[in-house]
């Protein structure tokens, strides 16, 4: 089962401090709507609300990305269509709606 929030001892990893003021952009991760901030990568978005970006598909624990840059591969997230993306990188939208956890059925996609 995958749930989504931090829990009484998983603080957000990231707490923002300035930029404030920038157009608040509304987007849905694991169902839970997240007010994140215009120009905010998904990472950053996830981040503010949670200790974590997600599970390791290895069994070594919670993930919270490596690099922020886009070449380690540690912050991979799904769109809810089934489409993989890099959170470090990809900017948030009005609406975008992603899962910390691969899709049931859709991933890995089928060769």
């Amino acid at each position: 089962m995958h749930t989504f929030g931090p829990g009484p001892l998983e603080p957000p990893q990231f707490v923002r401090v300035g930029e404030k003021q920038r157009q608040p952009v509304r987007i849905v991760v694991n169902g839970q709507s997240v007010e994140a901030l215009a120009g905010d990568t998904v990472l950053v978005a996830v981040l503010t609300t949670r200790g974590s970006l997600r599970r390791s598909e290895f069994g070594d624990g919670d993930r919270a990305g490596f690099c922020l840059m886009g070449a380690c591969q540690d912050c991979w997230l799904w769109t809810s269509d089934g489409r993989r993306i890099r959170s470090c990188t990809t900017t948030v939208a009005e609406g975008l709606s992603v899962v910390t956890h691969p899709p049931d059925n859709i991933w890995p996609a089928p060769a």
